[in-house]
């Protein structure tokens, strides 16, 4: 992959992750991705999201009950080779807002994840997010 290729995917990978993890939304993400982009995760409350355009939405709801929901990034690595960025970061913030599974509980979150989106040409087609959502769920009060 030629370098200009790369730097074009790590403008794209780190200007999406923003957009995504700031709860902005699909309309704000979907110049990063194709349309038909895909989505995975091992996690329960994830279980049904299947494209990247609901997992962007899921993202924005979450800061109706997290309202200052906020990421802290502390990896990011290109794979040229694949076509993929993995971005690892840990998610913060306190469940102050209605909207959640339960009311308010007061309680706050700081849960880590890592993205790992894959590439085709210079829009993302597909992403996977590995997240221990148990013990997130746990944290906030969501879950026993």
């Amino acid at each position: 992959m030629a370098a200009t290729e790369t730097a074009s995917m790590t403008e794209t990978a780190r200007a999406f992750f923003d957009a995504l993890d700031t709860g902005q939304g699909w309309e704000a993400c979907s110049a990063y991705c194709h349309p038909d982009a895909t989505f995975a995760a091992q996690a329960e409350p994830l279980a049904d999201v299947k494209t990247l355009a609901d997992y962007a939405e899921w993202m924005k709801g979450m800061m109706t009950p997290v309202p200052d929901g906020h990421y802290e990034m502390k990896s990011f690595a290109v794979d040229s080779e694949r076509g993929s960025v993995a971005a690892y970061a840990v998610f913060q913030g306190t469940q102050t807002g209605e909207g959640g599974p339960v009311p308010p509980t007061g309680k706050s979150v700081s849960t880590d994840y890592v993205y790992v989106m894959e590439f085709d040409g210079d829009k993302i087609r597909h992403m996977t997010k590995i997240w221990n959502d148990g013990w997130a769920l746990r944290e906030l009060g969501w879950a026993d």
